[in-house]
């Protein structure tokens, strides 16, 4: 039996969208994949939690947009999707939030229908607004008895200021204040075409595209959104408590910036050799030589305004100290001594293995084309990424920890014993 040749990773092809303008001025973006039988299209609009005056207003908007329209009740919304069999989501972070609707091709009109509804009419009912905001309020009291959550507010916080728009935390009893008024102020204010663009991908004909456009033009011109973003006020180390705890939650961060930056790239290779991957270095060292942790991670991390580098993983309570002095200590040996060709090389094939899973269906193009954009970038930006991940050099990969990934800059948070 001959065994079969083994062949340098091929880097896959990035599909380059078409751009419609609109005459509102939200641009769509379309990604034509015909080997499957679907339908996508993404409204993102830049209207992420930094931009909210009022705690929890920006994630209750997008997550209540189908709770009632001019048109339709929250049921018929429902029903209506169910019925066809399509898709709805909603995300939000930081900066954007995402409405998504999936359908067979053969039912986009009727899903395309109660899109519009959603994008452009909802109501906010004063019934389903209350009956959601008890229901998160309940949820996030739960979440903030677990380690998870009080580290990444704990982070968050400690990382950027309690006051700045990407680390501050709010009460649960904030629910409370969310009336009708509030979100549809915040709906008029961002939820426009001068915060908008949609992505459109699959097996689709000119008349969605059409369609789409029409959506788009609804939207009010609007103004595009603003915030204030004060100076980082970043702590070297926090720590919070937890009665009972046989865990600790810790987390180191260095504050950066954005995937814009030239030095964004080397950084997150060198995230991933730290611990990206099962074989990383924090896991050889926390998990395997010393049994501090199942599992650790690290990761260069994007926003819009800023960028992070951080460390992270749950230890042996009786171990945090150590822990730490070990994540500092392999944090150092990025700037000592240059990573080996041999690790690299394993690093550089699970970047780009990864960038080949998200292409691994009918929609990955579409989330790489939102982000892509988000951040200001062509298409051509992943296939820039992977040949700049295939090229990069230990000498370089050094230099960069040097100038950047040092304990004195860092922030480290524990939640725990």
């Amino acid at each position: 039996m001959k065994r079969p040749e083994i062949h340098p990773i091929s880097l896959p092809r990035v599909p380059h969208y078409e751009m419609t303008k609109t005459e509102g001025g939200a641009p769509l973006y379309t990604l034509h994949n015909s080997t499957q039988g679907v339908v996508r299209v993404s409204f993102v609009f830049r209207a992420g939690t930094s931009y909210q005056s009022a705690p929890f207003s920006a994630s209750t908007v997008v997550n209540t947009l189908t709770e009632g329209t001019l048109n339709l009740s929250g049921e018929q919304i429902a029903e209506g999707l169910d019925f066809v069999g399509s898709y709805y989501d909603a995300n939000i972070d930081r900066d954007w939030a995402v409405v998504t609707f999936c359908s067979l091709g053969k039912f986009v009109e009727p899903t395309l229908d109660i899109a519009e509804e959603v994008i452009l009419r909802p109501e906010f009912p004063a019934r389903e607004i209350a009956s959601y905001c008890a229901k998160r309020k309940e949820q996030l009291h739960i979440q903030r008895s677990k380690p998870e959550q009080l580290s990444r507010e704990l982070f968050g916080k400690s990382l950027f200021g309690e006051n700045h728009p990407y680390g501050i935390t709010s009460s649960e009893e904030a629910y409370d204040d969310i009336t009708p008024d509030l979100l549809r102020d915040f709906y008029n204010a961002h939820y426009n075409a001068a915060n908008a663009f949609a992505v459109i991908c699959g097996d689709f004909d000119q008349k969605v595209v059409e369609r789409v456009v029409a959506i788009l033009n609804g939207l009010p011109a609007g103004e595009e959104a603003s915030r204030e973003i004060p100076p980082l006020e970043s702590v070297p180390f926090a720590k919070q408590r937890l009665e009972g705890a046989v865990q600790s939650s810790v987390k180191i961060g260095i504050p950066l910036f954005p995937r814009s930056h030239p030095d964004f790239i080397p950084l997150q290779v060198l995230a991933t050799a730290m611990g990206g991957y099962f074989g990383s270095r924090l896991m050889q060292n926390l998990r395997e030589e010393h049994g501090y942790t199942y599992g650790a991670y690290a990761a260069m991390i994007n926003l819009d305004q800023s960028g992070y580098f951080v460390m992270s993983a749950e230890v042996a309570a009786e171990h945090t100290d150590e822990a730490i002095a070990e994540m500092f200590s392999e944090l150092d040996r990025l700037s000592l001594e240059p990573i080996a060709e041999e690790e690299l090389e394993i690093v550089r094939k699970i970047i780009v293995g990864d960038v080949m899973r998200i292409f691994d269906g009918p929609f990955g193009a579409a989330d790489v084309t939102i982000e892509n954009i988000q951040n200001g970038e062509r298409n051509d930006y992943t296939e820039h990424f992977m040949a700049r991940v295939r090229s990069i050099t230990p000498a370089e990969l050094q230099a960069v920890a040097q100038r950047y990934l040092q304990k004195n800059r860092s922030t480290v948070t524990i939640i725990g014993a």
